[in-house]
């Protein structure tokens, strides 16, 4: 009956303290994770060294820091989930990444350094049709997607830390 009463933040928090020790399979299941976040990084650099014209002329310094940066810092929160092996810990460093790939989505967004005609050209003939369909206007609407949720999502991964520390430190 209290659970009842209990709006759902306060529901979302009790289940979150519940599960914040992760095991031993999620926790290398973020080693996938890692793999996923070195290939598509890797996917970016071959495009790049290729010259595919997936990058234009508008690609320079600035653009590829905040595009490999915001990639690599995925690296962060995943390995930290890993090797701790806590949810909440690793929350705080998702809200930095939150924040990086906001601005990094936002500068990339205006300048638009992509031609997506181009995006499949690294993978080999076969397994071109994967990603043949996305176009620009497509990037350009899943850029503004990333744009809108991903501040919500640092001030949730931030509320919700607060809130899950602070249940969790009643416990020691």
């Amino acid at each position: 009956m209290n659970e009842m009463r209990q709006n759902w933040f306060a529901r979302r928090v009790k289940k979150e303290v519940e599960k914040d020790v992760m095991p031993f399979s999620e926790r290398v299941g973020n080693a996938v994770a890692i793999v996923a976040i070195i290939l598509a990084t890797l996917y970016f650099v071959a495009h790049q060294t290729w010259s595919t014209g997936f990058f234009t002329s508008r690609f320079g310094f600035a653009e590829a820091f905040l595009l490999y940066s915001s990639l690599l810092y995925g690296l962060v929160p995943t390995s930290v989930k890993g090797l701790v092996g806590r949810r909440n810990l690793a929350r705080i460093f998702e809200v930095f990444g939150s924040i990086l790939t906001t601005i990094a989505l936002v500068w990339l967004y205006v300048v638009f350094p992509f031609d997506f005609s181009h995006f499949a050209d690294v993978l080999p003939t076969f397994a071109r049709f994967l990603l043949q369909w996305l176009s620009n206007d497509i990037a350009r609407f899943l850029m503004i997607m990333g744009i809108i949720i991903m501040p919500i999502s640092a001030a949730y991964n931030t509320v919700l830390y607060i809130f899950v520390r602070k249940e969790t430190s009643k416990n020691f």
